[in-house]
């Protein structure tokens, strides 16, 4: 459109330079041009001419006001009040400057108010078009005529003559979406033109928006979402939330990709060569249901801070986060920055979410009471259930590594000094180890609520295995580091050699011989009765330690800890004959003794019998 007027411009410019060729009469022939401009323009805008053309207009467009049918189900009919409407808007812009004169005062007033009654009723008609049904009509519009069809349309329409989808279904989701023929958004477009060519931006938007937005509500009401206010949302039972949270991660996936970049193009369609209208009108159409949207996923965000929402509030984070080209591609205009922008601060708000949940592990573990021992010394409820926690934790393992890395690590100045190395790796790793190290505290206060030292150990022994157990081959251990499980493995041994000490030693400390007896028969006595010590020492240990519990791995060796024991007294000049069977060859008298484990502490049970 632009070219063709340059072209007539200079067209008009080469006639008037031939019609004044190079002769001497230049100046006489200049002024006499422009006179009879000046000429015409006089008699076009005197107050007859005004008038006049005015009049013309006034009936036919308020033929077509008054018209109970729509005018764009009649293709004639529809263009000649398109055509109406373009000389009054061009007349009410070139009598505008001109309103000091009272004669074309009187006739602009009048022109602007048939102005506004042809607006309201293209706005009407723009109603028509979008109502749902209407593009099922055969009626041909303005789009079909070729005066109506400048270049910029047909680029527009080249690739798709039939049927512009407003957007494509979506069979993984189920979505059933809407279309509009090319016919009606080009209709559609027609009227939008004028309208916003007219300043009536506003009235436009009104009447392309609500039926938009009402779709984009129903679109998302099928995919199961429920308007929730963020009170709502928070005072929902969790497994309840846990449900919403499935429905709204499946309802913003196909907003973002698909409903509402199909509402870009059609705002894009309709308003096409008015980008700020387009803009405008598409922030209108999805600012609603972007609220929707976007306050379901803060409402998680400032939520409950329980340990147990932390993998759903993992889900939504990686929803939006995942989202976020898709934000910054669809929400890139003015009109729409704040929108994007609210995305954006909900996407930190979540991560603040789940680093304020580890901060709640810590102080779950910090209150659990240090008084409340495990019978038996056995596998503590609260290492269980931080182990796994963190080994699920771990899955997420990059996700939550981008989660602390945009926040402050924390605080290493109570860890022993070769942890301190942790500091210089991932803030997640610290953080593991932090949690770690605040576990390995609450287990040593409880390990206190053992009266015996044995019990302590095994119980120590007992929860580190399982620590151990559960750090490696895992993403957990990956963070942790090799040089954390080396020494936490030593824990194990170091805490299992304490109960060996505790457990034995007093029995062992029976069966050493007196060097300094010289009778035989003395020395046969003193062994007979260090052997009914050692049952009675036996017999209680046995008493006290059948109902300890032992974790699964540390059986083998805990069963075998009598047996390497009594090998390692050689003062006691211990032989073994087979399997369990020994004999005591510190005396004259040589003495059976049989070693057998009979649960997992009853390690030693003596018979006694001579060999002749």
């Amino acid at each position: 459109m632009a070219e063709n007027g340059e072209e007539k411009l200079i067209a008009v410019a080469r006639h008037i330079a031939k019609t004044l060729g190079h002769t001497n009469t230049m100046t006489e022939d200049i002024l006499r041009i422009f006179s009879n401009f000046d000429g015409r323009l006089r008699e076009k805008l005197s107050d007859d001419g005004v008038k006049q053309t005015l009049n013309s207009l006034d009936r036919k467009i308020s033929c077509f006001i008054s018209a109970d049918a729509t005018i764009w189900s009649n293709s004639a009919d529809f263009y000649s009040f398109l055509d109406s409407v373009d000389q009054l808007t061009a007349a009410v812009r070139e009598w505008t400057p001109l309103a000091d004169d009272k004669n074309i005062s009187s006739s602009l007033d009048r022109a602007e108010d048939l102005l506004q009654r042809s607006m309201f009723r293209l706005e009407d008609e723009f109603r028509a078009l979008m109502e749902p049904g209407a593009k099922d009509s055969t009626g041909g519009g303005a789009a079909h005529h070729p005066d109506y069809s400048d270049e910029d349309d047909d680029a527009s329409v080249q690739d798709d003559d039939n049927c512009v989808p407003v957007a494509q279904p979506v069979t993984d989701y189920d979505v059933v979406v809407d279309a509009l023929p090319a016919g009606t958004i080009g209709d559609l477009h027609e009227i939008a033109k004028r309208m916003v060519a007219a300043g009536y931006v506003n009235e436009c938007s009104q009447a392309f928006s609500p039926w938009r937005k009402e779709f984009l509500e129903e679109s998302l009401s099928r995919l199961g979402l429920q308007k929730l206010s963020i009170d709502e949302v928070n005072r929902m039972q969790w497994t309840q939330l846990e449900d919403e949270i499935e429905k709204w991660i499946k309802a913003i996936n196909v907003a973002l990709r698909i409903l509402f970049p199909s509402e870009r193009r059609l705002c894009d369609r309709i308003f096409l060569g008015f980008s700020s209208a387009a803009d405008l009108n598409f922030m209108e159409v999805c600012r609603g249901s972007t609220i929707q949207l976007l306050n379901f996923a803060d409402a998680v965000a400032i939520g409950s801070r329980s340990p147990e929402r932390l993998f759903k509030v993992l889900d939504v984070y990686e929803t939006v986060r995942d989202l976020m080209p898709e934000f910054e591609l669809i929400f890139s205009d003015q009109h729409s920055l704040s929108l994007r922008n609210e995305a954006i601060a909900i996407w930190k708000r979540l991560g603040e979410a789940i680093r304020g949940i580890f901060m709640e592990l810590e102080n779950l573990i910090r209150r659990d009471p240090a008084k409340s021992a495990v019978p038996g010394g056995g596998l503590h409820p609260i290492t269980r259930y931080v182990m796994n926690y963190l080994r699920a934790a771990c899955r997420s393992r990059l996700t939550l590594e981008q989660v602390f890395e945009e926040s402050v690590a924390p605080s290493v100045d109570c860890r022993d000094g070769d942890d301190k190395a942790l500091s210089s790796s991932s803030s997640l790793g610290v953080e593991m180890a932090w949690i770690m190290e605040m576990l390995e505290c609450n287990l040593e206060a409880k390990s206190k609520a053992y009266r015996e030292a044995a019990l302590c150990s095994v119980f120590l022994m007992n929860n580190w295995r399982y620590i151990v157990q559960k750090v490696k081959d895992n993403e957990l251990g990956t963070l942790l580091g090799d040089d954390w499980i080396r020494k936490r493995t030593a824990k194990v041994r170091q805490y299992h050699a304490n109960y060996q000490r505790s457990s034995w030693s007093k029995v062992l400390g029976v069966l050493k011989v007196d060097s300094n007896s010289t009778s035989p028969s003395g020395a046969s006595k003193s062994l007979k009765e260090k052997l009914k010590l050692f049952n009675s020492y036996f017999e209680e240990i046995c008493k006290t330690q059948s109902s300890w519990v032992i974790f699964d791995e540390l059986n083998g060796s805990s069963r075998s800890s009598p047996q390497r024991i009594a090998a390692s007294l050689d003062d006691c000049r211990l032989l073994q004959i087979s399997g369990s069977i020994w004999i005591d060859m510190s005396g004259t008298v040589w003495r059976i003794l049989r070693l057998e484990s009979a649960c997992c502490f009853k390690g030693l049970a003596v018979a006694e019998g001579e060999i002749k």
